[in-house]
Protein backbone atom coordinates (compact mmCIF):
# COMPACT_ATOMS: atom_id res chain seq x y z
CA UNK A 1 0.00 0.00 0.00
CA UNK A 2 1.11 3.61 -1.01
CA UNK A 3 1.25 6.02 1.88
CA UNK A 4 1.33 9.49 2.59
CA UNK A 5 4.45 11.17 4.18
CA UNK A 6 4.04 14.32 5.68
CA UNK A 7 4.61 13.38 9.26
CA UNK A 8 2.13 15.29 10.60
CA UNK A 9 -0.17 13.49 13.44
CA UNK A 10 -4.06 12.49 12.11
CA UNK A 11 -7.09 14.58 13.50
CA UNK A 12 -9.66 12.59 15.44
CA UNK A 13 -11.81 12.97 12.78
CA UNK A 14 -9.76 11.08 10.37
CA UNK A 15 -8.51 8.59 12.16
CA UNK A 16 -12.60 7.46 12.61
CA UNK A 17 -12.34 7.57 8.94
CA UNK A 18 -8.98 5.93 8.47
CA UNK A 19 -10.85 3.35 10.99
CA UNK A 20 -13.11 2.59 8.81
CA UNK A 21 -10.85 1.89 5.97
CA UNK A 22 -9.24 0.20 7.66
CA UNK A 23 -11.70 -2.33 8.55
CA UNK A 24 -11.82 -2.91 4.52
CA UNK A 25 -11.44 -1.19 1.67
CA UNK A 26 -12.32 -0.22 -1.07
CA UNK A 27 -15.52 1.08 0.56
CA UNK A 28 -18.33 3.21 -0.91
CA UNK A 29 -18.74 6.44 0.39
CA UNK A 30 -22.88 5.39 1.96
CA UNK A 31 -20.69 2.34 3.83
CA UNK A 32 -18.48 4.71 5.22
CA UNK A 33 -21.37 7.10 5.93
CA UNK A 34 -23.26 4.78 7.61
CA UNK A 35 -20.01 3.60 9.66
CA UNK A 36 -19.42 6.54 11.04
CA UNK A 37 -22.85 7.50 11.80
CA UNK A 38 -22.98 4.47 13.75
CA UNK A 39 -19.49 4.61 15.57
CA UNK A 40 -19.33 8.69 15.85
CA UNK A 41 -22.93 9.88 15.13
CA UNK A 42 -21.23 11.81 12.07
CA UNK A 43 -24.21 13.14 9.65
CA UNK A 44 -23.57 12.59 5.68
CA UNK A 45 -22.58 15.77 5.42
CA UNK A 46 -19.56 15.97 7.72
CA UNK A 47 -18.48 12.38 6.45
CA UNK A 48 -18.34 13.50 2.92
CA UNK A 49 -16.67 16.79 3.85
CA UNK A 50 -14.11 14.73 5.49
CA UNK A 51 -13.48 12.30 2.55
CA UNK A 52 -13.33 15.26 0.21
CA UNK A 53 -10.79 16.61 2.73
CA UNK A 54 -8.45 13.69 3.26
CA UNK A 55 -8.66 13.08 -0.59
CA UNK A 56 -7.20 16.73 -0.81
CA UNK A 57 -4.62 15.63 1.83
CA UNK A 58 -3.38 12.45 0.25
CA UNK A 59 -4.60 9.95 3.08
CA UNK A 60 -6.78 8.92 1.05
CA UNK A 61 -8.16 7.64 -2.77
CA UNK A 62 -11.06 7.94 -4.45
CA UNK A 63 -12.38 6.16 -7.39
CA UNK A 64 -15.12 6.71 -9.22
CA UNK A 65 -17.22 4.12 -11.69
CA UNK A 66 -19.78 4.31 -12.86
CA UNK A 67 -20.93 7.45 -10.76
CA UNK A 68 -20.36 5.10 -7.51
CA UNK A 69 -17.10 6.15 -5.72
CA UNK A 70 -15.00 4.08 -3.37
CA UNK A 71 -12.17 4.99 -1.07
CA UNK A 72 -9.43 3.38 0.45
CA UNK A 73 -6.31 4.38 2.33
CA UNK A 74 -3.15 5.56 1.34
CA UNK A 75 -1.59 5.47 4.71
CA UNK A 76 -0.70 2.13 6.28
CA UNK A 77 -2.33 1.55 9.64
CA UNK A 78 0.97 0.54 11.05
CA UNK A 79 2.56 3.10 9.69
CA UNK A 80 -0.19 5.75 11.34
CA UNK A 81 0.12 3.94 14.58
CA UNK A 82 3.83 4.09 14.81
CA UNK A 83 3.76 7.67 14.03
CA UNK A 84 1.21 8.29 16.44
CA UNK A 85 3.04 6.52 19.60
CA UNK A 86 6.16 8.25 18.21
CA UNK A 87 4.27 11.36 18.37
CA UNK A 88 2.92 10.44 21.81
CA UNK A 89 6.07 9.22 23.65
CA UNK A 90 7.60 12.82 22.89
CA UNK A 91 4.77 15.21 23.55
CA UNK A 92 3.69 13.40 27.07
CA UNK A 93 7.47 11.92 28.20
CA UNK A 94 9.69 13.79 26.73
CA UNK A 95 10.85 11.20 24.52
CA UNK A 96 11.61 8.76 27.69
CA UNK A 97 10.28 5.23 27.49
CA UNK A 98 10.47 4.84 31.11
CA UNK A 99 8.20 7.23 32.17
CA UNK A 100 5.93 5.98 29.50
CA UNK A 101 6.05 2.50 30.74
CA UNK A 102 5.85 3.06 34.62
CA UNK A 103 3.33 5.33 33.76
CA UNK A 104 0.77 2.44 32.56
CA UNK A 105 2.40 -0.10 34.94
CA UNK A 106 1.76 1.71 38.17
CA UNK A 107 -1.96 2.82 37.23
CA UNK A 108 -2.45 -1.25 35.42
CA UNK A 109 -2.76 -4.39 37.07
CA UNK A 110 -1.01 -6.49 34.92
CA UNK A 111 -1.44 -10.61 34.82
CA UNK A 112 1.33 -12.67 34.57
CA UNK A 113 0.46 -13.40 30.91
CA UNK A 114 0.83 -9.51 30.66
CA UNK A 115 4.58 -9.29 32.58
CA UNK A 116 5.63 -12.29 30.56
CA UNK A 117 5.07 -10.45 27.26
CA UNK A 118 6.97 -7.49 28.78
CA UNK A 119 9.58 -9.42 29.47
CA UNK A 120 9.59 -10.76 26.31
CA UNK A 121 10.01 -7.32 24.60
CA UNK A 122 12.41 -6.25 26.48
CA UNK A 123 14.61 -9.39 25.98
CA UNK A 124 14.66 -8.27 22.53
CA UNK A 125 15.22 -4.59 22.48
CA UNK A 126 18.05 -6.34 25.05
CA UNK A 127 19.07 -8.79 22.23
CA UNK A 128 18.84 -6.52 19.54
CA UNK A 129 21.69 -4.18 21.34
CA UNK A 130 23.92 -7.24 21.49
CA UNK A 131 24.13 -7.24 17.18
Amino acid sequence: MEHQEEKRELSVGEWNVMESLWGGSPKIGSQIVQDLKDSVGWNRSTTLTMLRRMTEKGLIICEESEGIKSYRPLLDREVAARRESENFLKRVYHGNVNWLISSFVEKQKLSREEIAELYDILKKAEESQDD
